[in-house]
């Protein structure tokens, strides 16, 4: 009996750190206006059941750079932005494809394997510069079309969405 009541006792120690490493939020609220929002099947909130992410958190996702032409802009642009998969992996998202949902409510379904396959990344800059709503932003969902080019086709364009404003995972 006495041990048993320690076994006990030093399992629940043992579990302690372990939920409290479950429980911490990978990102606070954002202080920030709000670029992008995550929502459905992801481990990881911060706003209610979704990942709200400002421009500072989306920059501290290791944010890479991409320097590519598209089919809707002139000339070759240095996007920046972090991997579309890293804001997935913070997100603790699973699934096989997501929504991405634009500001005008255009939508796409896209597969979590292009952003493997292609390094896709939620471009929030180009030439340095935060990209306006104007220009395609506040988050462009952008392949790299030069790195790729058998990516310039009508299924990628339509995948390739601007004016992110959420990435739902069923």
């Amino acid at each position: 009996m006495l041990l048993t009541s320690r076994c006990r006792y030093l399992f629940a120690l043992c579990l302690l750190p372990v939920s409290t490493l479950l429980s911490a939020e990978p990102f606070p609220p954002p202080e920030g206006d709000v670029l992008l929002r995550l929502t459905g099947d992801i481990a990881h909130v911060n706003v209610g059941d979704e990942l709200h992410l400002d421009r500072a958190m989306l920059m501290s996702l290791s944010p890479v750079v991409v320097e590519t032409a598209t089919p809707w802009t002139e000339g070759v642009g240095r996007f920046e932005g972090p991997l579309a998969r890293a804001v997935l992996d913070a997100a603790g998202a699973g699934g096989e494809h997501v929504q991405v949902r634009a500001l005008d409510a255009f939508e796409a379904k896209v597969p979590v394997s292009d952003f493997h396959e292609y390094d896709v990344i939620l471009a929030i800059q180009r030439d340095g510069e935060p990209i306006a709503v104007r220009d395609l932003g506040p988050v462009f969902l952008l392949y790299p079309f030069d790195d790729h080019p058998e990516l310039l086709n009508e299924t990628i364009r339509f995948r390739s969405v601007w004016h992110v404003g959420t990435i739902h995972v069923p």
